[in-house]
């Protein structure tokens, strides 16, 4: 890992302070690890990443329609830039249901992280934590949260929830996030059952049945109630595999990858190796979690009962059709994130910035709104606030920092992308955040 202090901040700005951490060390010759190139930051990445790792990270839902609808949305808005406007700081900063943050973007919840570092959630805090951003712990992480929240060292964080078929692993992983010291609740809704995704599909891919991205699970004590009493009630049964037995070489395969799987559901289950591999566990806290995961009868009598179960606002990701949006509002949810999971979900969904103007022109200019999905660079980001969002969640890019150099890759990412945002600010005239409107852009 590159030792990286990161930008030191100046009177000139985060833009500056992180243009002179790539300069200053490129005058000797020592170009940066993590690329500011949105594309070669991809390229390298992806060349740093497994092919599974990949696909689960990159993929989208069908044939990638989605995924490229929330980029070309991006690419329908210009900024235009005004001139001789005196502006020399800018103020980044914000506050967010009553969260403060040194500027208006957190890190995106992104499972399974495992595949692609070890111990990759505290990675990302340590990164979030380095450059003040606050991060939404996943609920498909690889490590529990209350290790990950060590990691922020004060910085805050949110916690993602999705909702399981048992309620009272529900109410357990509430009241770990509200001990761990989440500030907000985010109730993930487009994924109470996984999309069309094609990359992993043709991989045969799904890190969680090989005990991947279940860790906020195994660490739970309600979970692992259920599992032991799955193992109780199993005891040597053994599910088919829907082998056809005329044809050895799959069989063959079959056996080399089971012992693949029961490997990796070994290692990551909690405890030692050689115990796990003599033990029932891993493999039925596995299929316990396939059987409860998540809740595709989620409804908006399930979000009714969170004022009965936690203190924390709660916010509601996932939300892309306006009338969504205001019945949240209407039912006293406290905020939005406008998402389409980074078009992992629904193939030819709408895309996520699209959904933000709608829903912003509906709801108005007072609650709480936030956007994720297809945030690559300080100018997407410019262009988001602009149309309405109050922060915006960053995806797959941090991930792809923690491919190339762990936390210092996340941290670096992050500046990148707030460095961009300053120096935009600065070249625009937005001397704040409240002065990013609509009418320094022309386009949709």
């Amino acid at each position: 890992m590159t030792n990286r202090a990161g930008p030191v901040p100046t009177p000139a700005g985060r833009g500056r302070a992180q243009q002179n951490a790539i300069y200053r060390p490129g005058a000797l010759g020592i170009a940066p690890t993590v690329p500011t190139d949105v594309t070669e930051l991809e390229r390298r990445a992806k060349r740093a990443m497994t092919r599974k790792a990949w696909a689960y990270v990159a993929g989208g839902a069908g044939t990638g329609a989605t995924v490229r609808a929330n980029r070309d949305a991006f690419d329908r808005w210009q900024v235009v830039p005004r001139m001789l406007h005196g502006t020399s700081r800018r103020d980044l900063t914000t506050r967010v249901l009553d969260t403060p943050m040194d500027a208006p973007l957190m890190l995106a919840p992104v499972g399974a992280a495992g595949l692609v570092a070890e111990d990759a959630d505290v990675r990302i805090a340590e990164g979030a934590h380095a450059s003040g951003i606050p991060y939404v712990f996943s609920c498909q992480g690889s490590c529990p949260m209350e290790m990950t929240a060590q990691a922020m060292a004060g910085t805050p964080f949110w916690y993602q929830l999705y909702w399981s078929t048992d309620e009272g692993l529900v109410d357990s992983m509430i009241e770990r996030a509200e001990a761990a010291g989440a500030q907000a609740l985010v109730v993930t809704l487009d994924t109470t059952m996984l999309g069309w995704r094609t990359q992993d599909l043709d991989l045969g891919s799904l890190p969680f049945a090989r005990g991947q991205g279940i860790a906020q699970y195994t660490s739970d004590p309600h979970f692992m109630t259920l599992v032991r009493e799955r193992v109780a009630a199993a005891g040597a049964a053994a599910q088919g595999l829907g082998l056809d037995p005329r044809q050895p070489a799959q069989l063959a395969r079959a056996a080399k990858g089971g012992v693949g799987t029961l490997l990796s559901m070994s290692r990551e289950h909690p405890g030692g190796l050689r115990s796990n591999l003599r033990s029932a566990e891993p493999r039925a806290a596995v299929e316990t979690f396939l059987d409860i995961y998540s809740n595709p009868a989620l409804s908006w009598e399930h979000i009714a009962t969170l004022r009965e179960r936690t203190s924390l606002p709660v916010v509601l990701k996932g939300v892309l059709h306006e009338d969504d949006a205001r019945r949240a509002f209407d039912s006293g949810v406290d905020a939005v994130v406008v998402s389409n999971h980074g078009g992992r979900q629904v193939d030819r969904s709408i895309s996520a910035l699209d959904a933000l103007v709608r829903i912003r022109d509906t709801v108005g200019p007072e609650p709480t709104v936030l956007m994720d999905s297809g945030i690559r660079s300080g100018a997407d980001l410019f262009v988001a606030l602009a149309l309405g969002a109050d922060a915006c969640l960053l995806g797959r890019p941090h991930i792809y920092g923690l491919a190339l150099d762990g936390a210092a890759g996340v941290s670096a990412v992050i500046d990148n992308v707030l460095g961009e945002l300053d120096l935009t600010m600065g070249l625009v005239g937005a001397a704040s955040l409240k002065e990013i409107t609509r009418d320094l852009l022309v386009g949709a």
